[in-house]
């Protein structure tokens, strides 16, 4: 299970933050001051969620901290249109940043593409007797290669990405907007899964990676994701 620092001394955008964050199967440790996160600066987290904005100091102090003591990604969350922030931000060696307000969805993506990018993110995950490999998007079934769309193979990487959690249809298509760059119906979407069900599954009409959740969405079948 992913760490994640958040150093941010709003109590209710902690208290929020947290909860989104721990529904998408992080972990959280937090800070409400510079001295605070730099006390932490040494211990075993995978991301930074640092406010830029702290009462007694900065949140550019704390990515030095952070920087100088481990090689971990630092995502800022900056004032909404502060572009000097921003630029300073990244050149002190922040990964990214997000102005407020942000989208949840938004937030999560840039998160997990963070971790990926510092391969902190896992690589590999094998499904029963299916095998993706994500650093070559390659996607084995009984040692033979299963060849998907973009669109569906985004759809596999969405589930076992998120093991535990119940994707509803709103998320999914929300996160396939993003992906595609169009727009995606809640029809096509059905398409979607049972193409991708054809291509995975050992009987698509007996599912058991990706089940359907009546009513809600689909999540990913049993525990039985390794990496």
């Amino acid at each position: 299970m992913p760490r994640i620092l958040l150093v941010e001394d709003d109590p209710s955008i902690v208290k929020n933050l947290s909860l989104l964050l721990r529904s998408e199967g992080f972990s959280v440790v937090q800070a409400g001051s510079y001295g605070e996160a730099a006390a932490l600066a040494g211990s075993a987290f995978d991301l930074a969620l640092v406010d830029i904005s702290l009462p007694d100091g900065s949140g550019f102090a704390v990515c030095t901290q952070i920087k100088q003591a481990q090689e971990v990604p630092v995502v800022f969350l900056t004032a909404s249109g502060d572009e000097a922030s921003v630029v300073t931000g990244l050149n002190m060696g922040a990964d990214d940043y997000i102005a407020k307000p942000f989208r949840p969805r938004e937030l999560i993506a840039r998160i997990k593409a963070a971790l990926r990018k510092n391969g902190r993110s896992p690589a590999a995950f094998s499904l029963g007797s299916l095998h993706v490999d994500t650093a070559s998007g390659i996607v084995l079934k009984n040692g033979k290669e299963v060849f998907l769309s973009a669109l569906e193979y985004r759809l596999l990487l969405l589930f076992v990405s998120n093991p535990q959690i119940i994707l509803t249809r709103d998320r999914l298509l929300d996160e396939l907007w993003d992906a595609a760059g169009g727009f995606v119906e809640s029809n096509t979407l059905t398409v979607y899964i049972k193409r991708l069900r054809e291509k995975i599954e050992d009987d698509p009409s007996n599912p058991q990676i990706i089940l359907t959740v009546r009513g809600i969405g689909y999540r990913l079948g049993g525990s039985h994701v390794s990496q």
